[in-house]
């Protein structure tokens, strides 16, 4: 019996022991995570971005916790973020276009990054709040087109189809501007849009029956969805073009969404550390990198060229 009161005043000493150290443990920062959907480039900037910060903050001897919240679509976002300003978090990271707009809306006081958005100015009509800033996914569109171009010998008459989401404002800024440099060289664009994921299939297949290759600007709702689009262009022979390159792609020129992630970390982290002010901070982004998908070439008979 004495044994047993013994374990008994030892098992709630330990618990007691728990319990403070549990509530002695002290978090410096919160920090809220609106990500827009689950893919791989939001998911490897959402990845970044913890890494990053937590890297910086343990340097300064601080500590964050980061609440990572998928929304599902975009009229969740909303939902999501006023959630963190309740909570009143000290910062805000909106992954993709819908959840830096959300965020923007839902609060002029708490910082707010954006990373995955193509445009800023344009997203916020030429004037982006005080309170936001971040990174940008956005690569030279004509240096796209003319990769394009070069590795499938577009001609004039040739037609390349554009595929978006009519949700995603950034998707359409895209497609005007690759429209405007492949007529220039007299190909000829035609977009292919849908508002419901349920149209896709149908799309894309009247898509690939009527074009030599497929563009994909950076769109969220595409990329979450690709392997429909990479399925029925590959048994078509239609080569897949995207700017945030992905399985599909034949050849990309697209930015690192890991590294864009940790950049914007970064800058949380001098915001948070009182370093600089979001107003402090420019909109970044990445230099872009070549790369070839050399099974998906071999099965669309494109050769990659030796440089």
């Amino acid at each position: 019996m004495k044994k047993w009161i013994a374990l008994v005043l030892t098992m709630a000493l330990c618990l007691s022991f728990a319990a403070c150290t549990a509530s002695d443990t002290k978090v410096d920062f919160t920090v809220g995570v609106c990500q827009l959907m689950v893919h791989d480039s939001l998911d490897a900037a959402t990845e970044g971005f913890k890494e990053a910060l937590t890297e910086e903050l343990q340097k300064a001897g601080k500590t964050v916790a980061v609440d990572v919240q998928v929304a599902g679509e975009t009229n969740l976002c909303g939902t999501v973020v006023k959630t963190f300003v309740s909570k009143q978090v000290n910062l805000i990271m909106a992954n993709a276009t819908p959840a830096l707009l959300a965020a923007a809306n839902a609060t002029a006081t708490i910082p707010v990054l954006g990373t995955s958005v193509t445009d800023y100015a344009d997203t916020f009509a030429g004037s982006i709040p005080a309170n936001v800033s971040g990174t940008s996914d956005a690569v030279p569109f004509n240096e796209q087109a003319q990769m394009m171009i070069d590795t499938l010998d577009l001609t004039a008459g040739d037609k390349v189809g554009v595929l978006y989401c009519i949700d995603e404002s950034n998707s359409k800024l895209q497609y005007e501007a690759v429209k405007a440099l492949f007529e220039d060289k007299g190909i000829v664009v035609e977009a292919y849009t849908f508002s419901e994921v349920t149209e896709l299939q149908a799309l894309v297949t009247s898509m690939a029956d009527s074009c030599k290759a497929v563009y994909v600007p950076s769109d969220n709702t595409v990329a979450n969805n690709d392997s429909i689009v990479g399925t029925i262009c590959t048994e078509k022979n239609v080569p897949v073009y995207t700017s945030y390159g992905g399985k599909i792609c034949y050849a990309s020129l697209a930015i690192d969404y890991k590294e864009l992630g940790r950049q914007t970390g970064k800058m949380a982290a001098q915001v948070l550390l009182g370093e600089k002010t979001v107003a402090d901070l420019e909109i970044m982004t990445l230099t872009p990198a070549v790369s070839y998908n050399e099974e998906l070439c071999g099965k669309l008979g494109i050769t990659v060229p030796q440089n």
